[in-house]
């Protein structure tokens, strides 16, 4: 049960893995979804269970998969295959296929959408998207085969990443991409304090109705937002940490990318909501948000356009780091079973993304892939992940593998988290099919 060596290679710094992981979990739903539920559930108020959630979660749920990873050197399906063998048991690679099929269906969703971002940046090159009426500049385009050539574009794109490896590729492009995602967004949100009428999105954002945290709803909402903002869907976070150096500290990265996935969340309602209010329109308006609601303002705006430009670029590089994680998970696990080279099985799995979501350029289309995978399959991946790590593999072995670099062993504590951690997650599930939806 030896560690394969990977083929794609491994981070080279502690640095260059926290951002890739940052990269994977900052993305849409940290853009145009976070903000909304702060303002819908109590401003201020949302934050205390959301907070608590993230560092739960981060603490349990991500440092576990990350170990995981590291621990075997393999995607998912090698190693639910590993715990299963350690039991004298098979088929873990099979099971392994429920949270990467997740983490795949999320992906042929969301290259459609970095492909209409990938369009967005042209068009605010251009200046079209401020010129033209913005819902029909994004009616336009959200339409069966309304962007073939974007959308193909962004995966394409993504594919080359993929194939210059994890050193060359992941590592490279996520030490450049993440750090200016951060600068953009606080150029915007910088400019958007000085616009007059801004003060009523701060007090959206923060003013805390405190009643909120009496209804049940908040926190269901505040936990599915966590759990799927930091990106824990049993693959993705997984395949990450089996490219990291075994003398890291896992829980400690893992702490570094919940804070900076927060950070950037928040730095996204700091720079969208306070423009919509400064221009009174409605923040409720979800993905729409970004592609017909931004568009009015920077249209209204002083130098609008470069500031289009701007906001669609630092989005289009949140989009594309978080689809490089998980095309990479699905295309390791490919080379893994299949033995292809690296760069075959990213050729196969980038045709599947684009074949799939060709037919899903229509927002109805994709409004509903994307509901279904992230209500249904993502979140069970997670669990069953979960539940392999702490109730099957046991919480001795993943501690002492969470224990390597670190000054102090992990305590009790940490049992008692992990244990309410998976009942959370369970609960994610649960609540998911019987709402249609918390992510």
């Amino acid at each position: 049960m030896s560690q394969h060596k990977h083929e794609g290679g491994h981070f080279t710094s502690s640095v260059g893995f926290v951002l890739a992981a940052v990269g994977s979990a900052v993305g849409m739903g940290n853009i145009w979804l976070f903000p909304y539920r702060v303002g819908q559930y109590g401003g201020g108020a949302f934050l205390i269970p959301y907070f608590l959630f993230v560092a739960l979660f981060s603490y349990a749920g991500l440092s576990a998969e990350f170990a995981l990873g590291r621990l075997t050197g393999t995607g998912t399906a090698g190693s639910f295959d590993y715990i299963l063998k350690r039991r004298g048991l098979k088929g873990g690679a099979i099971i392994g296929i429920m949270p990467l099929a997740g983490v795949l269906g999320i992906a042929i969703g969301y290259s459609v959408v970095v492909g209409w971002v990938l369009r967005y940046c042209a068009g605010a090159l251009s200046g079209a998207v401020i010129q033209t009426d913005a819902q029909q500049y994004f009616d336009a385009l959200a339409v069966d085969f309304g962007s073939i050539p974007w959308h193909l574009a962004a995966v394409v794109l993504t594919a080359l990443i993929l194939i210059l490896g994890v050193e060359g590729g992941i590592e490279k492009i996520s030490k450049f991409m993440m750090p200016t995602f951060f600068i953009l967004f606080i150029v915007i949100a910088v400019r958007v304090f000085f616009l007059p009428g801004s003060g009523g999105g701060y007090a959206y954002l923060l003013k805390p109705d405190w009643s909120y945290l009496a209804r049940p709803d908040t926190w269901i909402y505040a936990m599915g937002q966590a759990f799927f903002s930091l990106s824990i869907n049993g693959a993705g976070m997984l395949i990450y940490g089996s490219y990291m150096r075994k003398e890291e500290n896992i829980i400690k990265h893992a702490g570094y990318t919940a804070i900076l996935d927060t950070m950037a969340a928040l730095l996204a309602g700091f720079a969208i909501l306070p423009a919509v209010f400064a221009f009174d329109i409605d923040p409720s308006s979800g993905p729409s948000l970004m592609f017909v609601t931004l568009p009015q303002v920077f249209a209204q705006m002083p130098a609008g356009r470069l500031f289009a430009i701007l906001f669609f670029v630092s989005v289009f590089f949140a989009g594309i780091t978080s689809l490089v994680n998980m095309m990479e998970a699905c295309s390791e696990a490919l080379a893994n079973r299949l033995h292809l080279s690296r760069t075959w099985s990213v050729v196969v799995i980038s045709a599947v993304v684009f074949g799939v979501s060709v037919f899903l350029e229509s927002l109805p289309k994709m409004g509903v892939w994307l509901d279904t995978v992230t209500i249904y399959i993502s979140p069970f991946g997670a669990v069953l992940c979960a539940v392999f790590i702490y109730l099957i593999f046991g919480m001795k072995n993943i501690k002492a593998e969470l224990n390597i670099g670190r000054s102090r062993p992990l305590g009790r504590t940490f049992d008692v988290v992990a244990y309410f951690y998976v009942f959370l997650a369970a609960l994610v599930v649960i609540f998911g099919i019987v709402k249609g939806g918390i992510g």
